[in-house]
């Protein structure tokens, strides 16, 4: 059997008739519209004038305006949008450095409780926030040893997103298949434990930096019950929390709320299109040897 066949899951490459292109047309047709559409009708009603719920058009009656962004404005969208940004920025290199120091112990160091450690790291990755959210709110009020509240601080909705089991395991696992020649060979020229981890092994990693920076900012931005938890006033809302507190105003129109929801969606694509490259590398890094 010709491998041609496999070139697609369903096969159409194999067969060079005009239904096959037909079928490959609209089969493509069909996945833009289930995946793209929402994402179309977010933008287009985003900007304009007068927005139906029930109906779609790529053109609307009222015409193309920025009057919904200027609105969202008087609803202080962006002094939220501004604190979504601080908590991920934060959040997200406090991520990234623990990430990186904890998977340089666990994988080129050898560690009696190496297995147990990571076990541990692997069961606060089954734990849903709703389990933890009650603890994790004791915790943030009464922080242990320092007796410090953390309740209604920047800090509350920092501290706990500092550590995340998925980015731990990836960078842990990428180490691992750093070559230890290359350690070696660097601590004979002289290089000590810091500047043989900085010079040799993290930048090696950039790939799998490229992953936990994607998947930990977009974890961190679509945060919304440990804001809730942490924020006691309005003005520390973060914009998840703004969005459902937009859908509950009635005297907010639909147009408001889809400008919100689109500065929302965008950190998230513009962060993914910045490490698009390393991001690829790094999900393909382990399938290809060599």
């Amino acid at each position: 059997m010709s491998a041609e066949r496999f070139d697609t899951v369903l096969g159409l490459a194999y067969r060079r008739g005009f239904a096959a292109r037909i079928g490959v047309v609209l089969l493509y047709a069909l996945l833009v519209i289930v995946f793209a559409g929402p994402l179309v009708a977010l933008m287009i009603g985003a900007f304009s004038k007068v927005v139906d719920p029930t109906g779609f058009s790529l053109i609307p009656e009222g015409g193309f305006t920025l009057r919904n962004f200027v609105a969202a404005a008087d609803r202080d969208v962006y002094h939220y949008l501004v604190n979504s940004f601080v908590v991920v920025g934060f959040g997200l290199l406090l991520q990234m450095l623990v990430s990186v120091f904890a998977a340089y112990a666990l994988a080129r160091h050898r560690m009696r409780f190496a297995a147990l450690i990571m076990l541990a790291i692997l069961a606060t990755m089954m734990l849903p926030e709703e389990v933890i959210a009650i603890p994790l709110s004791v915790v943030l009020a009464d922080v242990p040893p320092f007796d410090v509240n953390l309740i209604g601080t920047y800090a509350g909705m920092i501290l706990p997103v500092g550590a995340w089991g998925f980015s731990i395991l990836v960078m842990t696992e990428f180490m691992k298949e750093v070559p230890v020649e290359l350690e070696e060979a660097a601590r004979i020229d002289g290089a000590g434990e810091l500047r043989t981890f900085f010079s040799i092994i993290l930048p090696l990693c950039r790939p799998a930096l490229g992953v936990i920076g994607v998947f930990g900012f977009t974890m961190i931005w679509d945060q919304y019950l440990l804001p809730l938890i942490v924020a006691t006033e309005p003005s520390q809302y973060t914009l998840p929390i703004a969005l459902r507190t937009l859908r509950s105003d009635e005297e907010v129109g639909i147009g408001v709320l889809l400008a919100a929801a689109m500065l929302a969606l965008l950190p998230s694509v513009i962060a993914f299109l910045a490490f698009q490259r390393q991001f690829v590398k790094g999900l393909t890094s382990g399938a290809i040897k060599g």
